[in-house]
């Protein structure tokens, strides 16, 4: 097991030969509910996500939604479908795979209340059908996983004003 124990100040990158995975806790000078609006707000993930160049929300209820996002990789254009559970009284987020070109893909945030702001819980695990396209993301995992933690704190940055002590 390869563990980048540099890849952000409390993160760690774990590598199994059948899947990639991350878990990592960060905290951010946000509240939690405000952190969690902009991980629920799927639709605006093209706006500042980097790979992502389409969003739609095919079906949303209070707790639910089922999404289809495309991305693009360096030559690699793909789409998939994930169901989306929303808890907002417990503040967490869970996505599983429906349809689309990973074998297997689940997501979790959540969100914890902190002094002067939060902790975010953030765990990822998947593996692409296509070795082609798996090969491609290992090789950016990690810088991937930097540029999208980076592009949500700065994506809360710009929406929201810091939380203070």
């Amino acid at each position: 097991m390869l563990v980048n124990r540099g890849l952000l100040q409390h993160g760690r990158l774990c590598y199994h030969p059948d899947m990639t995975t991350h878990a990592e806790k960060r905290f951010v000078p946000f509240t939690p509910e405000q952190i969690y609006d902009l991980v629920a707000d799927v639709r605006q993930y093209p706006a500042f996500l980097p790979w992502c160049i389409a969003a739609r929300i095919r079906s949303q209820s209070e707790d639910n939604l089922t999404a289809d996002v495309h991305i693009r990789v360096r030559m690699c254009r793909e789409s998939f479908t994930s169901y989306v559970a929303l808890d907002r009284e417990r503040l967490e987020i869970e996505v599983e795979y429906a349809e689309g070109p990973f074998k297997y893909l689940k997501n979790k945030w959540v969100f914890i209340d902190a002094d002067g702001g939060c902790i975010i819980d953030f765990y990822v695990d998947f593996e692409f059908n296509s070795r082609l396209l798996q090969s491609v993301i290992e090789s950016l995992f990690t810088e991937a996983v930097k540029r999208m933690v980076a592009a949500f704190e700065a994506r809360a940055h710009a929406l929201y004003t810091p939380k203070l002590g």
